[in-house]
């Protein structure tokens, strides 16, 4: 059986997507199945089971880019399309099934849009996927030892970003009272201005385990996969810590945790005060953060009991 799965340019909407991927992959274990997506999302598939192909295309302009695909991909006979674009790419390929989502059109969370589209209710919650490999590496860099708290201080624009002087305030207290004596990792995604957006956080705690810039997308999640807490910004990174099962705190302000708060079994997300979507990140404060990471992981312990 041959899968066509077409989803973001992003990060953050690929991995919400993920689950999607994952629901019809286990109805059809045995399918070889082609990604098409952006350079920055692609390597969230790297580990997927059943991968044959990755299709890299970014926008361009006159959408010359969806007849690029079509190049890539007329000369299949699919049995099945995916397309969480809603693109319509579908309707110009040879395919026994067609699923074409298109975002917004439905009410609730992203994913539970996604779920809705397809039918499948309870929706699908986004995965990620790891080898032997990546666990390795991720257990070498976090070993065994006092509780773990991850943080995703950075985001892709200022507006995302909470003070950094908060999460330094943060860390302090949860290590001094719900998860005591924790160690500190710092995550973020590759480049200068991503090291730039953390090192606040790295200079005041030159013992925290940095891993800025150090990972692939796969790793990253073995290694979130091993924190007892991660408190982040929305963004890519939030949206991988959910799907990798922790207790996941999301951070909002001037973007929308009503359709995009982070998705997982032990996630939620806490909110700044003000318009809906538009509120300054100063906003949020630290006592509010640190309450719901306190109820966060009081639900995880009665999950995990």
């Amino acid at each position: 059986m041959r899968i066509l799965f077409i989803t973001s340019s992003r990060l953050g909407d690929a991995v919400i997507a993920s689950g999607i991927l994952e629901y019809y992959r286990n109805l059809h274990p045995d399918a070889r199945i082609t990604v098409a997506c952006g350079a920055v999302a692609a390597p969230l598939f790297d580990r997927l089971p059943g991968r044959s192909l990755t299709i890299v295309f970014e926008k361009e302009k006159f959408d010359i880019h969806w007849l690029k695909l079509w190049t890539r991909t007329v000369g299949h006979v699919w049995d099945l399309v995916i397309d969480t674009r809603g693109s319509g790419l579908a309707l110009a390929l040879a395919a026994k099934k067609r699923v074409m989502i298109r975002g917004g059109r439905r009410p609730g969370r992203r994913y539970q849009q996604l779920g809705a589209a397809i039918g499948v209710t309870p929706a699908p919650l986004p995965v990620v996927w790891t080898a032997a490999a990546d666990r390795e590496r991720a257990a070498a860099l976090l070993p065994a030892g006092p509780p773990l708290i991850a943080f995703g201080p950075t985001a892709n624009w200022i507006g995302k970003i909470w003070p950094a002087e908060r999460f330094i305030a943060l860390f302090r207290a949860l290590a001094a009272g719900p998860l005591a004596a924790a160690r500190l990792a710092i995550f973020a995604g590759p480049g200068p201005a991503e090291r730039a957006l953390a090192q606040p956080l790295l200079d005041a705690f030159p013992h925290a385990i940095d891993l800025v810039g150090r990972l692939s997308i796969a790793e990253v999640a073995a290694c979130l996969e091993r924190a007892d807490l991660y408190v982040g910004n929305d963004s890519g990174l939030m949206h991988l810590a959910a799907a990798a099962g922790i207790p996941c705190l999301g951070l909002f302000g001037r973007s929308m945790a009503s359709e995009y708060a982070p998705a997982g079994p032990r996630a939620m997300a806490v909110v700044a005060p003000g318009p809906a979507g538009a509120a300054p990140m100063e906003n949020l404060e630290l006592d509010d953060v640190l309450h719901a990471a306190r109820q966060l992981l009081g639900q995880s312990r009665l999950v995990s009991a």
